[in-house]
């Protein structure tokens, strides 16, 4: 009976150890009870002697070592599974941070990539513009020497009259501007050219025909006095008129029609000042301007 109770109280340890383990399975732990269940059946069977008792306890205490051992091992392999658990917990958080750093350090690189890509299309922009207005400076350069080149030889070819004081040249504002004295081409309050004024306009005619496909503007200037014994209404009338006598004679003298045009001014574009003789004799005049052509019309800054 001593016997028995000894042993049951082992028995029910042993179940008691191997719950404490924790974790372990179904099967072990129905295993480990019916172990237990046949040890105390053994017990009842065998007989009371003391040769008996201590074969049967050697037994139980051999089976219980067994069962400890079995136990232990599996709280090893438990707290392996853990550990292994622990770890690969923790691999994983740090692959996620990782990621997370990566992903946001891509879109960083992103978003300085999509700046770059802008930056370079407003400096690609920035640079066909500045190629472009090199281009137009180059071709405006070009222009302005062809320009200077024309009115050498047009100055050259007329520096006779320039002499003689029949006619003036003038740079203004990119054009080549030939000035006629009225006093030379028409007498006071006239429009019709008088013999040493188609003198002059033909020698001028010769000179501007050598030119080639360019435009000419004659405009007709006066003083400020009034119209007084002459059959026009106004300086504006007056100077129209004399406009249109030098360019029907420029027409006859083979200067092709579509590159002549007439304009009046009046006295409303003096070149000096109408207070004195001197100032009224200047400002009564015919210019004839070189107009510039189409391709020499360029925006400069």
């Amino acid at each position: 009976m001593h016997c028995t109770a000894t042993m049951s109280h082992r028995s029910w340890a042993f179940v008691a150890l191997l719950t404490t383990a924790g974790c372990v399975s179904q099967g072990k732990y129905d295993e480990a009870v019916a172990g237990s269940q046949r040890l105390r059946e053994q017990l009842q069977s065998v007989s009371q002697s003391d040769t008996e008792r201590a074969q049967a306890l050697a037994r139980v205490e051999k089976d219980l070592a067994a069962a400890k051992n079995q136990t232990e091992a599996l709280k090893d392999r438990l707290a392996l599974t853990l550990d292994t658990g622990n770890t690969r917990k923790r691999q994983l958080d740090e692959a996620t941070a990782l990621n997370a750093s990566l992903r946001g350090e891509l879109e960083r690189l992103g978003k300085d990539v999509d700046k770059l890509l802008v930056d370079r299309g407003a400096l690609g922009g920035a640079l066909t513009e500045a190629k472009a207005r090199l281009e137009e400076l180059r071709r405006a350069q070009a222009a302005a020497e062809n320009r200077a080149k024309l009115f050498r030889s047009l100055a050259l070819k007329l520096k006779k009259m320039v002499d003689s004081g029949e006619l003036s040249i003038q740079l203004r504002e990119g054009r080549m501007v030939l000035t006629l004295p009225n006093d030379v081409l028409f007498d006071s309050g006239k429009a019709k050219l008088k013999p040493a004024g188609k003198k002059a306009v033909q020698q001028v005619a010769a000179v501007l025909s050598t030119v080639g496909e360019r435009d000419f503007q004659v405009a007709g200037h006066t003083d400020n006095e009034p119209i007084r014994i002459s059959g026009y209404s106004s300086n504006w009338h007056l100077s129209t008129a004399r406009a249109l006598e030098v360019v029907s004679l420029l027409e006859e003298l083979r200067l092709p029609p579509k590159h002549l045009s007439a304009a009046g001014y009046g006295e409303f574009d003096p070149v000096a000042d109408n207070g004195s003789a001197e100032g009224r004799s200047k400002n009564r005049r015919i210019e004839i301007t070189l107009q510039p052509n189409i391709e020499e019309l360029v925006a400069v800054p």
